[in-house]
């Protein structure tokens, strides 16, 4: 008779013991009562603002971004070359702790006159500078770069790397000056579904999951004093170089590409959950 196993139920019933499961290494951390805010609602671009290269904030130009079948997509059915149109579209408010959750997938050819570099190459923005200090042929946000690769077919190509326009960040303890930095992801290839984390604690800590496995982390955030933009940014902001909070954008550089969820969790402090 096995005594041991049925007091152990015993107890586990009466909610007086715990039993430990194993987890995904790397994993998200998980809180008891997840708040999710959808940021986009699945109907239309409330909440959004876009702005492409050449053109003012909020012209969304040939309709760029747009929400079909509740999907928000980028699309470039319109255009008939790119034109260097590097397009963000940026969410209406800043954030500084919190976990986002993004569904996309790349679909389609990419746009007559992208560059090679930007085959089934998208991303999202997180600290980024606020929408109405982006100069009208200013081709990217100051910000961080969570870079979204597509499989190209045959070799290796890992997606939700760091990329850093106007911007370093801190690995291992180290500057990094390289403007896009490899994770350690599994590739991607053809039209599947591909979700996306990151967890952002301010300025201290940003941690990158793809599938739920933690494939990049990186700490300190901040603006590149030999940028033209970002230094402009710096003098005013008195100086102060670490990015803490921003904004978020979603971005458009030739290839179609389309989201089934952007969501956010806020974060009430900088610390461990």
């Amino acid at each position: 008779m096995h005594v041991v196993p049925r007091i152990a139920a015993l107890l586990l019933g009466l909610g007086l013991c715990t039993v430990a499961t194993a987890g995904t290494e790397g994993a998200p951390p998980k809180r008891k009562r997840d708040n999710w805010i959808q940021l986009f609602n699945g109907k239309n671009l409330d909440g959004w603002k876009p702005k492409i290269r050449s053109h003012e904030l909020g012209d969304n130009y040939l309709d760029t971004f747009r929400v079909e079948n509740g999907i928000l997509k980028v699309s470039y059915d319109k255009y008939a070359q790119f034109d260097n149109a590097f397009g963000h579209l940026a969410y209406s408010k800043p954030f500084s702790s919190y976990r986002i959750r993004i569904e996309y997938r790349f679909v389609g050819d990419q746009v007559s006159g992208g560059p090679g570099w930007a085959v089934r190459n998208s991303g999202v923005m997180l600290h980024g500078q606020a929408p109405q200090t982006i100069g009208l042929d200013q081709r990217f946000p100051v910000s961080i770069e969570a870079q979204f690769l597509g499989g190209l077919g045959t070799r290796q190509r890992t997606t939700a790397n760091m990329c850093s326009p106007g911007t370093h960040v801190m690995m291992d303890g180290k500057l990094i000056a390289e403007h896009c930095i490899n994770s350690t992801s599994e590739t991607y290839h053809g039209d599947q579904w591909v979700t996306f984390e990151a967890e952002v604690r301010g300025s201290k800590l940003i941690k990158h999951f793809v599938q739920g496995k933690q494939v990049m982390e990186y700490a300190a955030p901040q603006m590149d004093d030999t940028d033209p933009v970002a230094k402009r940014l710096i003098a005013e902001a008195k100086g102060k170089k670490l990015l803490d909070a921003g904004y978020i954008y979603l971005q458009s550089e030739s290839h179609p590409i389309e989201f089934r969820k952007v969501e956010i969790l806020e974060l009430v402090d900088q610390g461990s959950p």
